[in-house]
Formats: structure tokens, sequence, C-alpha cells
């Protein structure tokens, strides 16, 4: 131990007597006047000059650049995630606002020398590609909420309800394509895919942020809560394959490429629902037992979330789809027993997203909204987009025998959009199927109708005490 400290005091010693060395003759060396180097290059900078170029260069580099917009995204998404929970709202609308926030329509306009600076294009590839990720991970999770199981067993309230859902925006949306087409589509996209594409943005419902709000307004264990999840569970199955769909058509050169790019994509489910869920099934109890460590379980689910994620991006459709069909496929032992959906909720929710919100901010641009006619199409949209949903959930509901308050609330709740509509729109945007402003005038859109569920809410509820109803029978 003496020997080591010895040798440690030593070579300390040595060192520091190397640097004075180098320092003494630095002072008595000549600068070389041939240079092809400025002269300016050798004047001594203070050290504060020294210290903020350094620091500044440093910044520049591309693991440092992504640490700090991780940083400041993280810390722009909490603060006003924060502020709008304290309102009412869930954190999601106060992560899109916070994305937003950085943005062109804000940070770019006020400083942008800090917002090319902080965001320089070149660096926004690895910022996408970690979101990519996110929505991967988060679709799986997404997945995994809805148990296909229970469905079957809802009354069929649940099922109506969810297909009228779909039905009457997507129908709206359609009409209202022919409209915007001429003046909104971007080049060299054909009518098909952007009709498509219009009608599954206003059918789009959020299913995890509609379960958080019938959980915060304690409505789980009443009819509207029920038949509202299930509603919007099977919502997100209809028009997520509907999606995948429009994706297969957008990104094919003929209609052979696409009739089997689907065909591909239909087989790879039934191997999913027919030959992975089964062997899961029946094998789980070998991934995670509870005298073994949980490691070789959840690492064996990553590789079947990954694998289907790629395998429908090789065949036409985006991954999200593979991961969504992924997390489906998952039986309710290890949906429910497992600690995957944990450990894999919180890196994705408080680190991920994050950063899909900011990049949904970059993409979105309030500028392009400059004159009346664009904001009359905003409204436009938002009108067909709330009528739409809110009014098929509320004929179906009425058909169905359930109360006018309680078909309103459906509606209501229904009408939530949030995440699911952004990831919807990010694809159809990089897709190319939707233009700037489209994509804008849609953000804003999914941002109200998702703002707008609370407040209707308690409208509605403190009118009188709620009591629940009884779901309907099958």
């Amino acid at each position: 131990m003496k020997k080591t400290i010895a040798s440690f005091f030593f070579l300390t010693v040595a060192g520091l007597l190397m640097l004075m060395l180098v320092l003494a003759i630095n002072d008595h060396i000549n600068i070389p006047q041939n240079s092809s180097l400025p002269q300016n290059f050798y004047r001594n900078p203070t050290f504060f000059e020294s210290l903020v170029g350094q620091g500044i260069q440093n910044l520049k580099q591309p693991t440092s650049l992504l640490i700090l917009q991780i940083v400041v995204i993280l810390l722009v998404s909490r603060i006003t995630a924060y502020v709008f929970s304290f309102i009412g709202q869930p954190a999601v609308m106060g992560e899109t606002i916070g994305g937003i926030l950085l943005g062109p329509s804000l940070l770019g306009w006020l400083a942008p020398g800090a917002s090319h600076f902080l965001f320089p294009p070149e660096s926004l590839g690895r910022l996408q590609s970690l979101s990519q990720l996110g929505l991967i991970i988060y679709m799986f999770l997404v997945g995994m909420e809805i148990d296909l199981g229970k469905l079957r067993s809802k009354a069929s309230a649940a099922v109506l309800i969810g297909h009228a859902g779909i039905v009457f925006p997507f129908t709206l949306g359609m009409f209202l394509s022919l409209f915007l087409y001429q003046d909104f589509c971007p080049v060299g996209i054909g009518f098909l895919p952007f009709a498509l594409f219009i009608g599954v943005a206003m059918s789009i419902t959020a299913f995890p942020v509609l379960a958080r709000i019938v959980k915060e307004k304690k409505l789980s264990g009443t009819m509207v809560g029920t038949v509202s999840i299930a509603s919007a569970a099977i919502e997100d199955v209809t028009a997520w394959s509907v999606l995948a769909l429009i994706i297969a058509v957008a990104k094919s050169t003929s209609v052979t490429t696409s009739i089997i790019s689907l065909l591909l994509v239909l087989l790879f489910i039934l191997i999913m629902f027919y030959v992975v869920r089964p062997l899961l099934q029946k094998y789980h109890t070998l991934l995670f037992h509870t005298d073994k460590p949980d490691i070789p379980g959840i690492t064996f689910v990553v590789a079947i979330l990954l694998l289907s994620a790629i395998t429908t991006d090789v065949l036409g459709v985006h991954a999200v789809f593979g991961a969504f069909i992924a997390g489906l496929i998952m039986p309710v032992e290890i949906k429910v027993k497992s600690p995957v959906k944990t450990k894999f909720e919180d890196f994705t929710t408080v680190l991920l997203l994050p950063i899909f919100f900011a990049l949904t901010g970059l993409k979105t641009q309030l500028g392009l909204l400059n004159s009346g006619y664009l904001w009359g199409v905003f409204t436009l949209v938002l009108l067909v987009a709330v009528s739409g949903k809110m009014g098929g959930v509320v004929i179906a509901a009425r058909f169905s025998k359930i109360k006018w308050r309680d078909s309103i609330m459906l509606g209501i709740l229904m009408n939530t959009r949030g995440l699911m509509e952004l990831i919807a729109l990010n694809i159809g945007y990089d897709l190319g199927v939707i233009s700037g402003p489209i994509f804008t005038l849609m953000v804003l859109m999914a941002i109200i109708t998702t703002f707008m569920t609370g407040p209707l809410l308690n409208l509605i509820m403190n009118k009188d005490s709620f009591t629940a109803e009884p779901l309907p029978e099958a």
C-alpha cells in the first residue's frame, strides 16, 4: 500500500514538473513569421474567451449537442406538463405544447439564432431516430393495454359505438378532402391516399389518454367509462388497420405492389395471432418465473417487439404497426403479471416521448396560418372533426338506448385525440401524404379536441350527481 502511494506521489510531481518546463519553454520561443496561420491565431485569449469559446465548440459536437437537446426538451416538457396538469389537463397536452414552444412557432420566432444553435437541421436525424424508437415502444404499450378477450365479451353497445366513431368522422373527412385536395395536397400525391388519410385523421381516438381521463374522473366502474374504453379500443384497432392500408398504398409504386404488400401484412398478422401468441401463452411461465430474474423474459419480449416492428417496416407498412400487433398478441399473464409494462412505460414516457413532441413542434409552423382563409379552413377542419366524432358516437349511443347525458359524455370522451393523432399525423407528414399547412391544422385540431374533453366533462358532471349505469346486455 505504501509503495503504491509513493508511486502515485512520484508520478504526480513528475507530471507537474514537466508541465512547468513546457510553460517555461513557451515563454522563450519566438512565433514563426512564415507560418500560413493568421497572426491573431497566436494571440493569447483571455481566460473568459478561452472558456466560452471552448465550451461552445464542445457543445457543437454531436454527442454534446444531443445531450443538450434532450436536457432542454425534458425541462420544457416537464414544466409545461406541470402547468397543464395544474389546470386539470392531461400531461400529454403540456408536453405537446412544450414541443411547439421549442419549434419555429415561438423559439424560432423570438430567437432564431438560439433555435438554429440548439436544433440545427443536421442534428434532427439523431432526434428522429430516438423519437421513432419511443413511438415503437409506446405503440407496443398501447397494444398491451387492449384486452382482446374482454372486448369480445363487452356489450353490443361498445361495438356499435366504436364503429360509429370511425365511420361517421371518416366519411366526413373523405368529403372534406374534396375541398382540401387542390390547395393543400403535396405535389405528386393522388387523391385516394390523401382522402383516406384525412378520413383516418378525423377518426382516431387517443385510447391511452382516454383511459387516464376515465380513471381521473372516477368513471372506471360506470357504464360510460366501461363502454368508452371498450369502444376506443375497437376504434384504435380499426383505425390503425386502415392506416396500415393507407401506408401500403402510399408507398407502393403500383396497385399490384400494394396488394402484395397488404397480403404479406395479413399473413404476418395471422402468424402473430395463431402461431406466436399460442406459444407465448404456453411458455410464458418459462419467460417470467418468480424464482428467476426478469431479464431473460424482458429480453425475449423486446426481441418480439423489434422483430415485429422491422417486419412491418420491410413489408411496406410503418414499424409502429408491427409494434402495435406485438402488444396485442401478448397474453394476459405477460400483460398483467410481468414487469414489462412498468419498465417500458417509465423509460418511454419520461425520456423518449418528449423528444417526439419536440420534433412535432419543430414541424408545426403556426406562421403558415397567415391569412383569414387558412384560419377559416382550420375552423372547418375542427367542426368536421368534432361533429363527426361526437355526432356519430351520440347517435350510436342513443340507438343503444343509453340516456342522453351519458351519450353526450361518451361523445366527449371519444373526441379525445391526443398523442395517437400526433403519431398518425407524423407518419403522414414523413410519407409526404400531407403538406406542412395541413399538418399544422391537424396538430391544432388534436390539441383543441383533447383540451376540451376535461372542461366539457366537468360541465356535465357538475350539474347533478353522477350515478353509474349498468352496461347494456349484448
